[in-house]
């Protein structure tokens, strides 16, 4: 299995003002370093919460279909297609008779053909389309200041968690798989 950024967000959920508020920096020369750290500390988030913040297309390749998979990560928006590469290489779109979908699940509704190794192709496009939830921004936020504050990977104190409200916060959004 593998999991494929196809087409990153347009835009991030926190903006370079936003951060800058949050940090009370009221200059612009960090301006570069900030929108890195935006960058940083929303990834983390949706990395640990198997989310995508903004919409973004994802392709997921597979060895075999099984009869019901959970796309990794949510809230899907849509599923965009499903190919089936075979053994000879010729590539097909699967019929949308063949399965069914809700909420970023797809259940086998008959046989598909034999694939190659990787070749079932799903892509899907994963993100919030109206507002991020505000714990999420704000656990995004808070990050972005734990990583302006600690910038270097050694230091006199070290940065190997999340700090704890952070958790608190999005535990709420992290997916619980069995």
């Amino acid at each position: 299995m593998s999991l494929t950024l196809m087409t990153p967000p347009i835009a991030e959920p926190i903006t370079l003002n936003d951060i800058k508020s949050h940090l009370r920096v009221t200059h612009n020369d960090e301006d570069a370093l900030l929108t890195g750290i935006i960058i940083a500390a929303v990834r983390a988030i949706e990395a640990r919460c198997a989310i995508a913040m903004s919409p973004q297309q994802w392709r997921l390749r597979l060895d075999t279909m099984p009869s019901l998979l959970t796309l990794p990560i949510g809230p899907v928006i849509g599923l965009d297609s499903v190919t089936v590469t075979n053994v000879s290489g010729t590539e097909q779109s699967i019929d949308e008779a063949l399965y069914e979908t809700s909420s970023g699940r797809i259940r086998l509704t008959a046989p598909w053909p034999k694939a190659a190794l990787g070749g079932i192709a799903i892509t899907f496009t994963a993100g919030f389309t109206d507002d991020v939830p505000a714990p999420l921004l704000q656990a995004a936020k808070m990050l972005c200041g734990a990583f302006y504050e600690q910038r270097e990977s050694t230091s006199a104190t070290r940065f190997f968690d999340v700090p704890q409200a952070i958790d608190a916060l999005i535990a709420p959004y992290r997916e619980m798989r069995l």
